[in-house]
């Protein structure tokens, strides 16, 4: 019945800041963007190279996020990568800092975590 994921959906505190985080830094590209008056509400839809997107909305006074990283609910959003040690040296580079690159125990692949403008968990993991 379920085929993949087609989106997730990310609330940020601070729209330009965070839209220049995934288009300008991450490189996701711009599917449509949409100003919604009657929410005071920015929608931008951003596509990876997969087909799969992530919605990015601002919304006056959302709350934060309660912990970091074990509150209930969605923990992370973990990206693919076809070398993590790379692409977590790329994000050095920009002045992202990333945990230390370990292996996954039961799958032998590599995996490192770096966090949004507002600290949600990203995750760069091993593609297939």
């Amino acid at each position: 019945m379920l085929k993949g994921i087609h989106h997730t959906a990310i609330i940020c505190s601070d729209y330009a800041r965070s839209k220049a985080f995934y288009v300008d830094l991450l490189g996701l590209d711009i599917v449509s963007e949409h100003y919604r008056e009657a929410r005071q509400s920015w929608k931008l839809d951003l596509a990876l190279p997969d087909g799969s997107q992530i919605e990015l909305f601002s919304f006056p006074d959302a709350p934060p996020r309660p912990s970091y990283p074990e509150a209930q609910g969605l923990r992370h959003l973990a990206f693919a990568v076809e070398s993590v040690e790379a692409a977590a040296l790329w994000l050095n580079e920009q002045g992202i800092a990333t945990e230390a690159v370990r292996i996954d125990e039961l799958t032998g692949k590599a995996f490192t975590f770096f966090s949004d403008p507002d600290g949600l968990p990203l995750e760069l993991y091993q593609g297939e």
